[in-house]
């Protein structure tokens, strides 16, 4: 059976993009942060290890907050967007 969907329950068509505070405010795992990168798992680990990329522990796992990936990837790379 398919419903209708009321005024209450329906679907925003103009959804509002998230706040960049959020987005900047985002936090990544080693793994997300690889693929953000585009590199290896161990190479994210080789850089912390180096203590040459951003990021904290929470218990055992690492974290790493977007805008600080950001502003590090651009210190590092003045040329790039």
């Amino acid at each position: 059976m398919v419903r209708k969907l009321d005024e209450k329950t329906s679907l925003d068509p103009n959804p509002q993009p998230l706040e960049a505070s959020l987005l900047a405010n985002r936090m990544l795992t080693a793994q997300e942060l690889a693929a953000y990168l585009r590199v290896n798992r161990s190479t994210v680990y080789r850089l912390l290890k180096k203590g040459e990329l951003p990021g904290f522990r929470i218990g055992s796992e690492w974290r790493f907050r977007i805008e600080d990936v950001n502003r590090w990837f651009r210190e590092r790379n003045p040329g790039a967007r």
